[in-house]
C-alpha cells in the first residue's frame, strides 16, 4: 500500500473526488451544487455511523449507508462512483477530524514518559467514533494488500495516507533522543497491533487489569528501546 502513486494520490487528497479549485466533485467531475453537498455530507455522515455503530457487532455495507441516508445507490454511484468512492471519502473526511491520532507535543520528557503517551493517544484513537469507524471498515476490506489495491486503489491511497501520518506523528516523538533506529522501527509495526489487542481485551470477560497492561506495554518497549546489548 506504499507505492510512490498511491502515496501521491493520498497526499493530494483524493483528487479524484475534488475538483481543480478543491471542491468536491461527483463521479463524472462535475462540481456539487449546494444539495449535492448536503446529500454529499449527509451520506459521509450516516457512513461513519454506521460504521462506528458496525464495530459492537452491527452488520455494515455500502446498501444499509445509502438505505440510513435516504438515499438511492444510484445516488451514491452519482456522488463517490461506487463503494471505492465511498470508503475513500470516508477515511478523508476522518482524517481531516485529527480524532484518530490526537497527538499532543511528546517530543520532551525521558523515552517511558514519551512511549507512555503514544500508548494513551492510540488508546484514545480507537476509543474515538473514528476509531471505531475505520475498525470495521478494515474488517470489510480484503487482507491481502494487492487484492486491496487492485478493487479499492482509492480506499488504499487513504489507507497509505493515514499510515505515513502515523510514521510522521511516531517520528516526532522521538525527536531529540538517542534511540537506534532499528529498535524504534520494529517498535512502530508493533504498537498500532498491541494497544489494539488491549483494547478489544476490555470488552471481554476478562481478569486482565488493562490499566496496568497499558502501563507495562510503555514501559516495557521503552526498556526494549533504552536496551544497549
Amino acid at each position: 500500500m506504499t507505492e510512490p502513486s498511491t502515496d501521491r494520490a493520498a497526499e493530494a487528497g483524493d483528487p479524484a473526488s475534488r475538483g481543480a479549485t478543491g471542491t468536491p466533485v461527483n463521479a463524472r467531475g462535475a462540481p456539487l451544487n449546494r444539495r449535492g453537498l448536503e446529500t454529499r455530507a449527509r451520506v459521509i455522515g450516516t457512513a461513519i455511523d454506521v460504521l462506528a455503530d458496525g464495530e459492537r457487532g452491527g452488520e455494515v455495507s455500502a446498501n444499509l449507508v445509502a438505505k440510513r441516508a435516504g438515499v438511492t445507490w444510484g445516488t451514491v454511484q452519482h456522488q463517490f462512483g461506487g463503494v471505492d468512492g465511498l470508503w475513500a471519502a470516508v477515511l478523508q473526511e476522518l482524517a481531516g477530524r485529527g480524532e484518530m491520532l490526537p497527538w499532543k507535543e511528546m517530543d520532551d520528557g525521558s523515552v517511558t514518559e514519551r512511549m507512555t503517551r503514544i500508548v494513551d493517544a492510540l488508546w484514545s484513537g480507537l476509543d474515538s467514533t473514528p476509531g471505531r469507524a475505520v475498525a470495521t471498515l478494515r474488517g470489510l476490506l480484503p487482507r491481502n494488500t494487492a487484492e486491496l489495491a487492485d478493487a479499492y486503489p482509492r480506499t488504499t491511497a487513504q489507507l497509505a495516507l493515514w499510515d505515513r501520518h502515523w510514521r510522521r506523528a511516531y517520528a516526532r516523538a522521538f525527536r531529540g533522543l538517542v534511540v537506534d533506529a532499528y529498535r524504534l522501527e520494529r517498535v512502530r509495526h508493533l504498537l498500532p497491533a498491541a494497544v489494539h489487542g488491549l483494547y478489544l481485551e476490555q470488552n471481554l470477560s476478562t481478569w486482565t487489569d488493562i490499566d496496568e497492561a497499558r502501563a507495562v506495554l510503555a514501559e516495557s518497549i521503552a526498556g526494549y528501546l533504552e536496551s544497549r546489548g
